[in-house]
């Protein structure tokens, strides 16, 4: 194997670990947007029922916001209530 030979195979290996590094970025990132929507959203129910409970709110807006963070959780998955902070990675 010629010089050449093996510094392609070196460019072509830290090619493959590059992209896998960004795929996980981006996962991650995903992840993050993901975990920030869903504390909105359940921010929004929560003031909708504050506002229903202590204020004659509407109870259209606790259903809109509960259907909100249901759509949500068909598409990413369960939605934290703990109301911890994310642990430290």
């Amino acid at each position: 194997m010629t010089l050449l030979d093996k510094a392609k195979v070196a460019a072509e290996k830290a090619k493959v670990a590059a992209e896998k590094g960004m795929q996980q970025g981006q996962a991650k990132l995903d992840a993050i947007q993901a975990k920030r929507r869903a504390d909105a959203l359940l921010h929004q129910l929560g003031a909708a029922y504050y506002a229903q409970q202590r204020h004659g709110g509407s109870q259209d807006a606790v259903d809109t916001a509960l259907a909100a963070l249901d759509s949500h959780a068909a598409e990413h998955g369960s939605v934290d209530t703990s109301g911890e902070p994310p642990a430290a990675s």
